[in-house]
């Protein structure tokens, strides 16, 4: 009976093992946290992953993120640009991989208009509310 109970304990707990079965368990990416040994290189590696946004984390930078993923994304980064790659077609490259998402400088497009339409639309509304509001007024 107590191996019973035993195996039944086990059967119950697997599912609770799961997430741990799913954590990382890859070594990180060689360029993840080492730096590219020429500065100019590097430099220009860190300007761009400054202006991408980790997928994991809310909101980080890949440069201050130490989600794996983002360790992913920096090695992306510095090894295009070891090889010479402009950093705006590595920018275009994983916005068309992961989405506009990850650019915190999103394109104008069919996807992002609104973020660049709506704070103007309420400027608009707020400033036609303020004129229409000192017009009672007087």
């Amino acid at each position: 009976m107590k191996r019973l109970i035993a195996l039944l304990a086990l059967v119950l707990a697997l599912p609770l093992a799961a997430p741990v079965l799913g954590q990382d368990t890859m070594p990180p990416a060689p360029y993840a946290y080492q730096q590219l040994e020429d500065p100019a290189l590097e430099a220009k590696a860190q300007e761009l992953m400054f202006t991408l946004r980790c997928l994991k984390c809310q909101s980080q930078s890949i440069a201050d993120s130490d989600a794996p993923m983002a360790g992913d994304m920096r090695h992306q980064v510095r090894t295009r640009i070891a090889a010479g790659e402009d950093p705006e077609a590595i920018r275009a490259w994983l916005v068309s991989r992961y989405g506009d998402y990850v650019s915190y400088k999103p394109h104008l497009s069919s996807s992002t208009w609104p973020l660049f339409a709506i704070p103007v639309i309420v400027v608009l509304v707020a400033g036609f509310a303020i004129v229409r509001r000192m017009r009672a007024r007087k």
